[in-house]
This record gives structure tokens, C-alpha cells and sequence, in this order.
């Protein structure tokens, strides 16, 4: 069953829509506080957060832009603000859909559902799989060669937009707008130690890489360890042979066949 996070810090709102949801079939989570509800998103991992943007200690425009920073989870803002400024500033700002109150049980079952089939049409793929690396979008976890990989929310970030894009060089400054969220730049030493843990976490260095490929003055790929022109990859046939093989400059010259 779909899982819905309900951050609102009305006792008697939280209480009704949590009995409503639960009785339309939804298991259900809820917090009070911004803070609460962003640490039950990277935790519970909703499917759908319903977000009041009245809450005590943060914006809920400002807890749209955190959750954005780390998921793609689907939200409805659900509350008593209904300026049209106001609902244009929350689907800028990443909401997916905005309810005003009061309203029905009926009809955020309907929101919620049509969120829902939005996010299931086809995006980028939930589970990306690179050689032996595999990156789960959805439950923010990757394993290499099947051993889970214990990596911070930046670095699993970054890891994942570069499978997106595996085989692809990506530039720093790309790399600091999408996923530092730094639009206006910022410092290419940020992006430099991320990839060196997170090089570490992969097993592998700068001098000698796996999957993690470093392209002078333009920026990083990652690819496959077995995929043509990554360093160790076998040559494809045709290609260039190693020093010494028969046939190639300086090589020993092969044995004759017998007369």
C-alpha cells in the first residue's frame, strides 16, 4: 500500500487526515514539526508527503526546497494560504500539486492518487546497474559487487547523477548546479573531496580508477571497469596490441614453420 508522510502541526488537522488516510487504505506517517517530517522522509521513505506550510520551526516552502535537495518524493501542499502568489511560490519552489483548506478526505484521495500515477509514468530508471555498481534511486541505497556501499546523502547524490549519466563526461560546474543546487557556482574543491571519498568508498584512486574516469580540465565519467576505453578494459579485436606481441615494432620475430 502507498505510504503517505503528513507533516502539520495541528493536533486535530494531523489527527482527522491520519484517520481519513488510513481508512481510504494508506499507511500513514506524521510529525509536527519540519524538522521531524524531514527526518521521517529519509527514513520511512513516503511515497507521498501531504505539507502544511504554516509549521512552527521552518517554512514549508523552505522544507520543500531540503526535500528537494535529496528525493523526489511527491508533495501536496495542503494549507489555508490561497493566494494565487502563494501557490504559484510553492509549485516554484518543488510541490507538486497544492490543496487549500478546509477540503474533503475524498478529494486529497484524489490528489494523492493522481501524484501517484505521475510518478510511476516513466522517468529515469528506480535501479541503475553500472558493471557491478547498482544505485536504487528510491530507497537511496548502492551496493558494488552486491556489499552495500555506507554513503553520506551528498555523496550518494552525486554517485547517482553520474550513473544517470554513465559514460558521459559531466563538468564540475554541471555537477555544482544540479547537485550542490549552487546555480551561481561555487567551489570546484567541494566537488574534488566528494569524489575522492567517494573514490574510496569504490576501492579505487585517482591514479587508478574503476569506474570513476577523470577527464583534464573537463570534468569526470563513470563507467563500467569492462567498458571499451576504460583503463584495464579488454581491446577490442583489431585494436592496439601490447609491446612485444608478435607482429608489432621491436617484437621478436616469429618462428618459421618447418619446411
Amino acid at each position: 500500500m502507498p505510504k503517505v508522510l503528513i507533516i502539520e502541526d495541528d493536533p486535530t488537522i494531523r489527527t482527522a487526515v491520519m484517520r481519513a488516510l488510513t481508512d481510504k487504505g494508506y499507511a500513514v506517517a506524521a510529525a509536527h514539526t519540519a524538522m521531524n517530517g524531514l527526518q521521517l522522509a529519509m527514513s520511512e521513505y513516503p511515497d507521498v508527503v501531504v505539507l502544511d506550510l504554516g509549521l512552527p520551526d521552518l517554512d514549508g516552502r523552505e522544507v520543500i526546497r531540503m526535500l528537494r535537495a535529496v528525493s523526489e518524493v511527491p508533495v501536496i501542499v495542503a494549507t489555508a494560504r490561497e493566494s494565487e502568489a502563494e501557490i504559484v511560490r510553492s509549485l516554484d519552489a518543488g510541490a507538486d500539486d497544492y490543496l487549500v483548506k478546509p477540503f474533503g478526505a475524498a478529494q486529497l484521495d484524489a490528489r494523492i492518487r493522481a501524484v501517484l500515477r505521475r510518478a510511476a509514468e516513466p522517468q529515469a530508471e528506480a535501479v541503475i546497474e553500472v558493471g557491478g555498481l547498482r544505485v536504487d534511486r528510491r530507497a537511496r541505497q548502492a551496493s558494488l559487487d552486491g556489499a552495500a556501499l555506507d554513503l553520506t546523502p551528498r555523496e550518494f547524490d552525486l554517485l547517482h547523477y553520474l550513473a544517470v549519466r554513465a559514460g558521459t563526461v559531466v563538468t564540475k560546474q554541471e555537477l555544482l548546479v544540479e547537485v550542490w543546487q549552487q546555480p551561481y557556482g561555487g567551489a570546484d574543491k567541494s566537488v574534488d573531496v566528494h569524489l575522492s571519498w567517494l573514490r574510496r568508498k569504490l576501492g579505487e584512486t585517482a591514479q587508478k580508477p574503476r569506474y570513476l574516469h577523470t577527464v583534464r580540465r573537463v570534468g569526470v565519467r563513470l563507467a563500467a571497469p569492462n567498458e571499451p576505453g576504460a583503463p584495464g578494459a579488454p581491446q577490442a579485436p583489431g585494436g592496439p596490441q601490447a609491446p612485444g606481441a608478435p607482429g608489432t615494432p621491436g617484437a621478436p620475430p616469429e618462428p618459421e614453420a618447418p619446411g
